[in-house]
């Protein structure tokens, strides 16, 4: 069942968010690693402002557990969207200027699906193309009608799947020294033109 994600799946989702971040090859985990990045995004998932904030989140759940999740964002509050993280850290004592991410991510006027993730026991399942279809309702509730991603050049099964779902080529962008095609597809019901 896909529902909106709640505070209490923080634990559960952190881990799946965990697997992009190592894919990503971010600096952030090899100066905390893999245990406190876990602690970080759990605490942060409370914040329903934050990038992976349960607000801005959908999970599949089975059988009382977190199948996969997808999380996204308004390319308006990319500004925004890492705030929570470095109220934590600062909570924490740490007070240098630690980012996650460096890079924008999102185009101009669309909510941008950030991260979409699924436990490795629940994959072959249909779970990530359903999750990919309910986003429509994220971007809904923002008053977004195009949804933008990125997909590393490097994960060809991941674009097809966003082909299969209508996404189409829109441009380029670099991300923590990995290169992306930036794919965009209209809100189902929505006509972009």
């Amino acid at each position: 069942m896909i529902r909106f994600a709640k505070k209490e799946d923080g634990a559960a989702v952190a881990k799946l968010i965990l697997v992009i971040l190592k894919d990503m090859e971010l600096d952030f985990l090899d100066e905390f690693g893999e245990e406190k990045a876990l602690e970080v995004i759990a605490a942060c998932f409370e914040d329903p402002t934050y990038r992976f904030g349960y607000a801005r989140g959908l999970v599949e759940e089975i059988d009382g557990e977190i199948a996969g999740a997808v999380f996204g964002y308004p390319a308006n509050k990319e500004a925004i969207i890492d705030l929570p993280l470095k109220k934590y850290l600062q909570a924490q004592g740490i007070t240098e200027d630690i980012q996650m991410f460096i890079d924008p991510e999102a185009f101009p006027n669309e909510w941008y699906l950030d991260s979409i993730a699924v436990d490795e026991k629940f994959r072959g399942q249909g779970i990530g193309s359903k999750l990919l279809t309910a986003v429509d309702r994220l971007a809904t509730h923002e008053g977004e009608k195009v949804i933008g991603l990125n997909v590393d050049k490097a994960n060809p099964n991941a674009k097809r799947l966003y082909l299969r779902d209508g996404f189409q080529d829109v441009g380029e962008i670099m991300i923590s020294g990995h290169l992306y095609d930036h794919m965009q597809r209209a809100v189902k019901g929505f006509d972009r033109s």
